[in-house]
């Protein structure tokens, strides 16, 4: 090479080296065999660009016919000072171009290049050539993560100005460990967004972003932001269920102190613990709900929860409350009944004071097959008399109670009475 290059001739190094380096092709020298007669590299003629972890080097070729490539070697400077050892052989005396790869960034470097021959025996080396490979690059100027989404976290940032950025990559670390976690790559320099979702709710997460360049350098991690995910809304308060009404429970709560509930969801269970579905959903001016249930002494569990504008829900994990519905009466307690004169006496004492009425059920034995019922309602006495009854037949009598709801008692047990037939004279 007459003249040199300029340096700038060099960028497009990288891409010419393909067809340049061959490693290991020569015998590797264990200890170099210098031949002091061998044209030397010139070391004035040796230039360089460094990239972040590669380094291109262009150098005048040697003419001396014995020479049939060149030995590069190198030493870390940081770590192995100016020990250094055999990195690479070329075996073409015309090659000019080298690229040395998978460097440190930002990291300091001593080069020498000697001409081979093909076989042990080399020349002098340059003089040492130092260069240090580029920094990373800064990450992205501007990130920030949003809290307050449900169940997710929004994360924006400025596009990295270096057009050779084609990508990101999104880590977060967790409450539960100190360790990053990639997320995802992202494609794409003007992609400035992430939302991370699926996550807890009401728990703080930490982000950083890496640029990432199209041979696949990493910039600097951004600065490490935080977010919150938005809590569940508060649950409703003083919730109580009725335990005296008939043939339903009425339930009442306080409102949610949460600002954006739309509408509450009314759970019930038969267990106080499990078990528990969805009965009827309420609106957030509601605070009452009437469960109709046509059965007495029916008990259920019954739980509450808020909701909010994006469809989060109040903690399941409180208690829940029970009611039930107005229980039976307690049947009457029969204390006579027996036949005076030409009547049917029956007299009972209360089995429940919410008794207001009683009926008397009256069954006549017709036949063998066949019997017949009358019934007598809306008794307010303790005391009823049966004067239509006839000799000789078998009757049964029972009772009932009737509260102010018609909510009514178990009929007591059949009591039979008969009216003995009169002897016939001889």
């Amino acid at each position: 090479m007459t003249k040199l290059m300029k340096l700038t001739s060099l960028a497009t190094l990288i891409l010419l080296v393909s067809g340049c380096s061959y490693k290991n092709k020569l015998n590797e020298p264990q200890k170099p065999k210098i031949d002091e007669t061998l044209e030397v590299v010139d070391s004035s003629s040796v230039r360089s660009i460094a990239d972040i972890n590669s380094i291109a080097f262009e150098w005048r070729k040697v003419d001396d016919p014995r020479v049939v490539g060149y030995h590069f070697y190198r030493a870390n400077m940081q770590k192995d000072g100016t020990k250094l050892k055999h990195i690479d052989t070329i075996e073409n005396r015309y090659t000019t171009h080298y690229v040395d790869e998978d460097l440190e960034p930002n990291t300091k470097y001593v080069y020498k290049i000697s001409a081979a021959t093909d076989g042990e025996v080399e020349s002098k080396t340059t003089n040492d050539y130092v260069v240090s490979t580029l920094p990373l690059m800064e990450s992205v100027s501007f990130i920030q993560a949003i809290s307050n989404l449900p169940r997710q976290i929004k994360i924006i940032w400025r596009p990295h100005s270096n057009e050779r950025v084609n990508g990101y990559k999104v880590e977060r670390s967790s409450p539960e460990t100190s360790e990053w976690e990639v997320l995802t790559t992202i494609d794409g320099r003007l992609q400035a967004e992430y939302i991370d979702m699926d996550l807890e709710d009401n728990v703080i997460y930490q982000y950083k972003i890496t640029a990432l360049t199209y041979d696949d350098l990493e910039s600097m991690p951004s600065k490490i932001v935080q977010a919150q995910t938005k809590p569940l809304p508060e649950s409703v308060l003083k919730v109580t269920a009725t335990r005296d009404l008939p043939r339903k429970i009425s339930i009442t709560w306080e409102a949610s102190k949460s600002s954006d509930v739309i509408k509450y969801n009314i759970y019930r269970s038969n267990n106080a613990t499990s078990g528990f579905d969805k009965l009827h959903v309420v609106n957030a001016n509601t605070f009452n709900y009437d469960d109709f249930i046509n059965e007495d002494g029916k008990v259920y569990f019954y739980k509450i929860r808020a909701v909010d504008k994006d469809g989060l829900e109040s903690s399941e994990h409180v208690n829940s409350v029970m009611g039930s519905t107005l229980v039976k009466l307690r049947k009457p307690i029969m204390t006579l009944a027996q036949i005076q004169g030409q009547k049917a006496i029956l007299n009972w004492q209360p089995g429940d004071n919410r008794a207001v009425s009683y009926t008397v059920y009256k069954t006549v034995k017709e036949t063998f097959f066949k019997q017949k019922t009358t019934k007598f309602e809306n008794i307010k006495a303790l005391r009823f008399e049966d004067a239509d009854i006839a000799r000789g037949v078998e009757y049964s009598y029972s009772i009932q109670a009737v509260d102010e709801n018609g909510i009514v008692s178990e009929i007591t047990n059949n009591t039979e009475l008969v009216l003995p037939k009169l002897q016939e004279k001889n």
